[in-house]
């Protein structure tokens, strides 16, 4: 397809494959990807709600989860509503404006997840394994420093790789084979040299997201540790399930990000890396509520007695 622009080398719009081998289902997509986004919305909110207004949830654990939350829920309102008035209409175009701005605010919001996962697994460590200093080591403004600091650090490191993003030359195509702007189809458009780019994608991918999987990683051994000199079984149960939800979200995300995004994309399949989005920018935030609130005892009774005061039952 023939890029419109004055200038071959800096196109004035994109146009975004989406699913195009699905044309027939386009409707049923919609239908899909509005009711995930729906629940998502309502999911991510309610976990918010709920902490905020309840003071048996006003602790470091619980503060750190509703700000992890509030993030995923505007992860995927960068990619969702985007793509569901893409289903709905024949020509798919974004401008090359508003697409360096969806992959900056996307790529700046997914580092900042990653970044409170590793906060959220030293806040569990400082819990199991030094709860008697747990209220004084986890003050509110260590809290507030760490989630200010993954923002700042997220946002602020992705402002020079759009710009590096912005000033690539697209001369072949104005094609993206995806249903966002994601770094791997923009830069195998380009036909400028992207070797440094890619480069500097992969450190910055080997930066922030392992080297915070690290930390995640050296907690869990460290609560681990102490969970096994424990000599109540039940007491080891209940630090296990204080972690558990955590743990299967640290897997989920880091699992399908790392596949995507910490190795070069020479040579990648744009289909697998479609599907891979989809889970971590989909999928993923829809799960996080219910993994966080499904296996947390004290979310479930605080939701339980809300919904009671809300049907006119005295709470328990």
């Amino acid at each position: 397809m023939e890029i419109k622009s004055g200038n071959l080398s800096h196109p004035r719009e994109f146009v975004l494959l989406g699913f195009s081998g699905l044309w027939e289902l386009q409707n049923t997509l919609f239908a899909i990807f509005l009711i995930l986004y729906l629940i998502t919305i309502t999911g991510n909110a309610t976990v918010i709600v709920l902490i905020h207004l309840d003071s048996r949830l006003h602790t470091p654990m619980y503060f750190f989860l509703s700000t992890f939350s509030l993030v995923e829920t505007l992860v995927i309102t960068t990619i969702i509503p985007r793509m569901l008035v893409d289903l709905l209409i024949e020509k798919k175009t974004i401008s090359f404006t508003w697409c360096l701005t969806q992959f900056y605010f996307y790529f700046s919001l997914g580092l900042t997840d990653f970044l409170l996962l590793a906060a959220m697994s030293i806040d569990r460590y400082v819990a199991i394994c030094h709860p008697l200093h747990y209220s004084t080591i986890m003050s509110s403004r260590l809290c507030n420093s760490l989630v200010l600091g993954s923002l700042a650090s997220a946002f602020l490191t992705m402002i020079p790789t759009t710009i590096w993003m912005a000033r690539l030359s697209f001369c072949r195509s104005n094609v993206i084979n995806h249903f966002f702007c994601d770094n791997v189809p923009l830069i195998k458009l380009s036909c400028s040299d992207t070797r440094l780019i890619e480069l500097w994608d992969f450190l910055l991918a080997l930066i922030f997201i392992l080297s915070s999987l690290l930390v995640t990683v050296v907690s869990y051994v460290a609560i681990i540790s102490t969970i096994l000199r424990i000599p109540s079984a039940s007491s080891q149960q209940k630090a296990l399930s204080t972690c558990a939800s955590h743990f299967t979200v640290v897997v989920i995300g880091y699992g399908s990000t790392i596949f995507i995004y910490v190795r070069p994309s020479k040579g990648s399949s744009m289909d697998i890396n479609k599907m891979l989005s989809l889970l971590t920018s989909v999928l993923t935030p829809l799960l996080n509520p219910f993994i966080f609130t499904l296996r947390n005892k004290k979310v479930k009774e605080v939701f339980r007695d809300r919904l009671w005061k809300l049907r006119g039952f005295p709470g328990t």
